[in-house]
């Protein structure tokens, strides 16, 4: 009870502070749809053998002996909360419980902790990238590659500049199953300017050689 109370009491402080905001917090949670591999988070009121955290199943039910025919994944995140208040209701007749959806993540790249997690639908990007303890020194914060599966089960890839203040890329929301890859700095030294004189040094060789055949011939 007292778990519910404070989420109760956070969520209403959050419509307080910034209606806007949370009100856009929720039509994304409502809008998510969760995948085999992501989670939910269920807390039940006087039930605790019910709460706890759990993972989507492949046939998009929970991986629980006791939820197993709720289905949460392959629909809106709201169906996926009507499906279990259905399924409470065996037991009690208004049902009080708060679910909470997780999608996986996973972050790589040029960043400190490089990590595969679960969290929330709001979650932007740059918040991702921060999760994963930020980009190296070597990284590149102007050139973060999002790869995103399609609806039609095609693997897209677009850029995120998270150096730009004006851009608004940084606050897309993540979505499940997103592949976050921070790439390396371009240093002009390490990948213009060696190469060159590698270049040159072999071409510098290769006229030495030529140079000691031509003479040993004469």
């Amino acid at each position: 009870m007292r778990v519910l109370a404070s989420l109760t009491l956070v969520a209403a402080c959050v419509l307080v502070s910034h209606p806007a905001a949370a009100q856009e917090a929720r039509a994304r949670t409502e809008q998510a749809v969760l995948t085999p591999g992501d989670s939910v988070r269920i807390v039940v009121w006087r039930k605790p053998e019910f709460s706890g955290d759990y993972v989507v199943a492949p046939d998009n039910t929970i991986t629980h002996p006791l939820f197993r025919a709720v289905k949460v994944g392959g629909v809106p995140f709201a169906t996926a909360q009507a499906n279990l208040r259905t399924f409470l209701s065996q037991f009690e007749e208004n049902p009080q419980f708060v679910m909470e959806p997780l999608i996986r993540v996973s972050v790589s790249g040029e960043v400190t902790k490089p990590q595969v997690f679960a969290t929330r639908p709001e979650t932007t990007i740059g918040e991702a990238v921060a999760r994963a303890g930020g980009t190296t020194e070597n990284g590149a914060p102007d050139h973060v590659r999002v790869l995103r599966f399609a609806a039609n089960g095609q693997q897209d890839q677009f850029k995120v500049n998270l150096s730009d203040p004006n851009g608004s890329q940084a606050t897309l929301p993540v979505r499940s199953g997103d592949q976050i890859v921070v790439d390396r700095r371009k240093s002009f030294f390490k990948d213009v300017l060696q190469p060159a004189l590698v270049v040159v040094g072999t071409f510098a060789s290769l006229g030495l050689l030529i140079d000691r055949v031509s003479r040993g011939n004469r």
